[in-house]
């Protein structure tokens, strides 16, 4: 939804025609109550527009429609014959069109008539009156309907009502309703932005977190520069501005702080604020932050600090929870999260990037002053999109900078930004990168920003600590800073912009000459400076990808002068010539498609220091020519080289801690010195086809978290020895050639979170239960599409698995997401319990930096029926009564009771559900006659659990039939559990 500033800081003459207009039936009220409402209003100074001619018609004319949208506020009167004028009907569409796009605020007066007969058009002069256009306007439904939904939309909005305000009392009900739009008239509002796209979501997002349980609330709102938190802020002190006496903003916090005597001016700005008119003065800043508290601590106050970069700054303003009254609410901005977490804030919301929607949106109004763009510019408006990747600051920008300018002038600008950021744009997010204090922690960013970025953060880690980084604290001060971010697979991540601000602080400081820069990413820079031998000592990382390895032919002595080099990444590059000229501080080694068939000697004297060597899609034959110590090397990556038949003797490679070797199809064996690994955490051998087995000295490894051998088709044999690898966290053994496991070896295995099974063709004794302990309180996961008829009996005591097996179901189905554990309990990871009966109330919790993706819901059932009567009625409701909808889930799988009691276990997805931070939610199971549920149960998926699973289907209901006033037990009866209505029909209230 786009709407344009709610309230101007100044004169409102500047953006607004008119305060006030007045929308009502003339026959009804023009010389009573509206008239007196006028003349009231213009007394009080407001700019009223109000129609005094007589209007008949069905279109209001373009003078009207001009005064309603210049308006700041729209004042609508419904009386008993409101319904009658197609003319207001219409006015009313226009009104409430500017109510969703432009911001405007609507206020209904009910005078002598109901709110429910506006609501609802049920009372006789509205029936009436839309009979009559029904029949006027019946090729034109759509238009009737239109009118409908606004006054139904309107009549919904906060308002006044005669009959229950002021005891009917005409004079005192327009006295109040002059006293509430001469406040939202107040100019001290501030003014948030031109366009205020999407950020009252925002506000109600932030507003949602609070639940009322702190005697002072302390929010912090972080997040990356240009992200909008300062017009979110002022966004939410002018929804608060009216419920507290005593309000201070103190905008840009960061800056003013510089100043001479910035604290103090701070200090008393906030002071001189809460007391206006009354000015105060501190004299220096320890007297400033007794004072504060001194006055401060007994009063209710609302204060927005904006842009801090420093806790020095939050304890000379005294931010501290019993610095303020009870009922307070303090909210900060900043791009640090340490900084918040260091005053002990209750609330840390994550100022997130634009949807796609919304950046269209807010671009469009500042290039096009619409809210979409011109047709011709639609596929380079898509472009400019994409650049800013949801960027308020930037959308802003360049939409202002590209208004008015032909196409030509897009693609031209749209060109440069591919290689030197907008400078507007490089200053605002720079801001972050110069307040870091720490050399190391620059250079760091920088690196990630140039070569980095997608790879794992432990990789990374590795590789720029062996730079001599101290890599683990320099990454979590980037991610508190907001300059980089990790996801849900750990890969570092960076917004395109801040990619672009760290690669413009490298070729800013040598624009003209690549061969001195300290990074070279650009692959035209680099072929530069590799063809003409440009290099200099100041190159300290240098990445070249070609799309095929015989675009270009590079000599060696092209690296002679680049002593300084640590990151290298070469793909699909031929080099000639000796490799002793490759600098001997290299530390990350990058060569994807390396031509040699073993790494020469004489390279291997130059690359004694590296810590990763990643040679994926290589031609190796084997590791290399001849052996030698490699003691800094961590991480050795020879994934896909397809005619890898011969591994190094890793006894050379003792601190080795990540081996990958997928898809190396022709490697017969693993060298048994990998036993000598006693750093070894990770070992990927997936899709390795002729592979058997792994050495017996392997399983001493102690160390060992993650063995993946998915995908090893002629792997047979996996000894029972693998129970002595007791960091083992991760064994995933699809579709191999193993035909018996060792099930006691892995039940001893006390720290595995993930096993996978799936594709196993086992030749065991078929016994008739599989029991799954599920014990633990952290809950690991469990893939088998293999079935129970194949597995033998395996207690997992101390193993329990959150998501159990896939495909581990009595009935096989195409994938619902279902399983049916045996047992007559709901295990103990389930955060949301009823232990004797078919419902559970909870309310979503506050979890930061997360987002709730699935509902596993667990249900134990019985039945009084004889065996194997098939469970033909099943469903489960979701009641949202926070949003006030409801869904129904039909599970597709019935079960056939063979035993006393049943576990139901499935999950369903949140997309649809939409479910939040704060709501209250209800879960409700359903079955048929003669079926009794016993137990319920709900357990909350967060995306960092997440594995992708199978969901079931469900529909939304109506609201009404879970109603706290209606009975329950009548409640799902109104619905039918008949498995053939249409699963895609969605009810809303």
């Amino acid at each position: 939804m786009s709407t344009r500033t709610q309230h101007e800081a100044s004169s409102s003459s500047k953006r607004w025609m008119h305060d006030v207009f007045l929308s009502f039936r003339g026959e009804d009220t023009r010389n009573g109550f509206t008239g007196h409402l006028c003349m009231t209003l213009k007394e009080a100074g407001v700019n009223v527009f109000i129609d005094n001619q007589l209007r008949r018609g069905e279109e209001i004319t373009a003078e009207l429609v001009q005064a309603i949208r210049g308006s700041r506020i729209s004042v609508v009167v419904f009386s008993k014959r409101y319904a009658d004028s197609s003319w207001c009907l219409q006015e009313l569409v226009e009104i409430m069109e500017c109510r969703r796009r432009l911001g405007q605020i609507v206020l209904p007066v009910f005078y002598e008539v109901d709110p429910s007969h506006v609501r609802k058009q049920t009372s006789a002069s509205f029936a009436q009156a839309f009979q009559k256009h029904e029949e006027c306007f019946h090729e034109d439904t759509d238009k009737v309907a239109r009118w409908r939904a606004a006054l139904t939309e309107a009549s919904n909005l906060s308002g006044w009502d005669l009959k229950n305000t002021a005891n009917g009392h005409e004079a005192q009900f327009i006295r109040r309703i002059i006293g509430e739009i001469t406040k939202q008239l107040d100019t001290t509002y501030l003014n948030v932005a031109v366009y205020q796209v999407g950020i009252d979501s925002r506000v109600n997002e932030i507003n949602s977190l609070d639940k009322g349980s702190y005697d002072v609330q302390m929010v912090g709102i972080w997040g990356m520069g240009g992200m909008g938190k300062t017009s979110v802020a002022k966004a939410i002190y002018n929804k608060f501005y009216h419920s507290f006496v005593y309000k201070s903003f103190l905008g840009n916090v960061r800056e003013t702080a510089k100043e001479l005597n910035g604290m103090t001016n701070l200090q008393e700005k906030l002071l001189s604020d809460i007391f206006k008119p009354t000015k105060m003065e501190v004299g220096d800043v320890h007297r400033g932050i007794n004072l504060i508290k001194e006055k401060l601590r007994s009063r209710a106050v609302l204060v927005i600090i904006d842009d801090v970069d420093d806790v020095d700054q939050l304890n000379a303003l005294a931010i501290a929870r019993d610095s303020f009254g009870r009922g307070s609410k303090i909210f900060i901005t900043t791009r640090d999260r340490h900084l918040l977490e260091q005053v002990e804030v209750n609330i840390i919301y994550l100022a997130r990037k634009m949807k796609e929607e919304e950046a269209l949106e807010l671009f469009s109004w500042h290039a096009f002053r619409n809210p979409c763009p011109n047709e011709e510019y639609s596929e380079l408006t898509r472009s400019v999109l994409g650049y800013c990747g949801g960027l308020p600051l930037a959308l802003e920008v360049l939409g202002s900078f590209l208004f008015k300018r032909s196409l030509r002038d897009w693609t031209s600008t749209l060109k440069k930004l591919e290689k030197i950021p907008r400078f507007e744009i490089q200053e605002k997010l720079k801001i972050s990168f110069d307040a870091l204090s720490d050399e190391d922690e620059r250079e760091i960013f920088l690196d990630i920003s140039c070569f980095f970025i997608g790879m794992d953060r432990n990789y990374v880690t590795r590789i720029l600590d062996g730079c001599g980084f101290f890599a683990e604290i320099g990454i979590s001060v980037l991610l508190q800073r907001c300059l980089v971010t990790v996801d849900e697979k750990n890969k570092l991540v960076m917004h395109d912009l801040l990619r672009d601000m760290g690669r413009e602080i490298v070729r800013a400081k040598f624009p003209n000459h690549p061969g001195r820069c300290s990074r070279l990413w650009c692959q035209e820079d680099a072929i530069g400076v590799l063809t003409d031998k440009s290099g200099t000592e100041e190159i300290e990382g240098l990445a070249l990808n070609l799309l095929r390895p015989d675009k270009a032919n590079f000599n060696m002595k092209a690296f002679k002068k680049m002593k300084s080099l640590r990151l290298l990444q070469l793909n699909r590059v031929q080099l000639t010539g000796e490799y002793k000229h490759l600098s001997e501080k290299l530390r990350w080694i990058c060569w994807r498609g390396f031509p040699l068939k073993f790494i020469p000697k004489k390279a291997l004297n130059q690359l004694r220091s590296l810590v990763s060597i990643d040679l994926r899609y290589s031609n190796l034959r084997r590791f290399w020519e001849h052996s030698m110590l490699l003691e800094k090397l961590k991480i050795l990556n020879l994934s896909h080289s397809y005619f890898l038949k011969q591994l190094p003797n890793f006894s050379k490679l003792p601190n080795l801690e990540y081996l990958v070797l997928k898809g190396c199809k022709s490697l017969l064996e693993i060298h048994h010195s990998v036993g000598c690994l006693e750093r070894l955490a990770l070992v990927n051998l997936k899709d390795c086809i002729m592979l058997k087995d792994l050495p017996k000295s392997f399983y001493k490894l102690k160390h060992v978290e993650t063995l993946v051998l998915s995908g090893c088709s002629r792997f047979q044999n996996l000894v029972a020895d693998i129970g002595e690898m007791v960091s083992l966290t991760t064994l995933l053994i699809d579709n191999t050639a193993i035909e018996e496991l060792p099930y006691s070896s892995i039940a001893r295995l006390k720290n595995l979170t993930r096993l996978s099974l799936c594709g196993l063709k086992l030749i065991e004794p078929n016994p008739s239960v599989w029991p799954l302990v599920l014990t633990r309180e952290y809950p690991p996961e469990l893939h088998c599409s293999i079935s129970s008829e194949d597995i033998r009996t395996i207690d997992l005591f101390s193993n329990a698995f959150h998501i159990l097996p896939r495909n581990h179901k009595r009935k096989t189905t195409s994938g619902d997401g279902v399983i049916f554990p045996p047992g007559n309990d709901i295990a103990k990871w389930f955060t949301n319990v009823d232990n004797e009966g078919d419902r559970v109330c909870f309310q979503v919790p506050q979890i930061t930096g997360s987002n709730l993706k699935l509902l596993t819901v667990c249900t134990v059932y019985s039945s009084s029926l004889h065996k194997d009567t098939p469970l033909n009625h099943f469903a489960i409701f979701i009641t949202n009564h926070t949003k006030i909808i409801s869904f129904v889930v039909r599970p597709m799988d019935p079960y056939t009771i063979t035993s006393n009691e049943v576990i139901w276990q499935g999950h369903l997805s949140n997309k649809e559900l939409s479910l939040e931070r704060g709501d209250s939610i209800e879960v409700y199971i359903v079955m048929g006659s003669g079926f009794r549920v016993k137990k319920t149960g709900v357990h909350l998926v967060w995306d960092p659990e997440l594995i992708n699973e199978n969901v079931i289907e469900f529909e939304a209901i109506p609201y009404a039939y879970f109603r706290s006033d209606v009975e329950y037990e009548a409640g799902p009866s109104h619905v039918s559990l008949d498995e053939n209505r249409p699963r895609d029909e969605l009810w809303y209230v």
